[in-house]
């Protein structure tokens, strides 16, 4: 698979995490949350509780299961940010979790889309 075949298939995958967070009720707050220390794929909110959100998109499970590339490294440096897109916003007493969405792209079929709430805790250090 080349470089961009991957940009578009996980510009694809948070696309569809967007739109599915939406259906189950979550409010976009922002997408690609860029920081020196990482990346957050979406932030949201749900139920008066600030989601971080990973989103990992895959064609077929010959690499794994999506959620598989959710490594203790990954979940690093996805806290660091985290802690720091709370200290930018004031927002550092709020209830925050992470959230885990996986999109499976195989052939023609429809995408499957899972989600896994509260998949990790704060990590630091490491």
């Amino acid at each position: 698979m080349k470089d961009t075949d991957k940009i578009t298939v996980g510009q694809l995958g948070e696309t569809l995490a967007c739109q599915y967070l939406l259906r189950l009720g979550y409010r976009i707050i922002l997408r690609n949350y860029r920081t020196k220390l990482g990346e957050i794929d979406i932030i949201a909110e749900e139920q008066g509780t600030l989601v971080f959100v990973e989103v990992k998109s895959r064609r077929g499970h010959q690499c794994g299961h999506p959620f598989e590339a959710v490594t203790p490294a990954k979940c690093r440096q996805i806290s660091k940010a985290a802690l720091l897109y709370l200290a930018e916003t004031g927002r550092e007493g709020s209830p925050a979790r992470f959230d885990v969405v996986a999109i499976s792209f195989a052939g023609e079929a429809a995408p499957v889309i899972e989600l896994a709430q509260n998949a990790f805790e704060l990590c630091y250090g490491g």
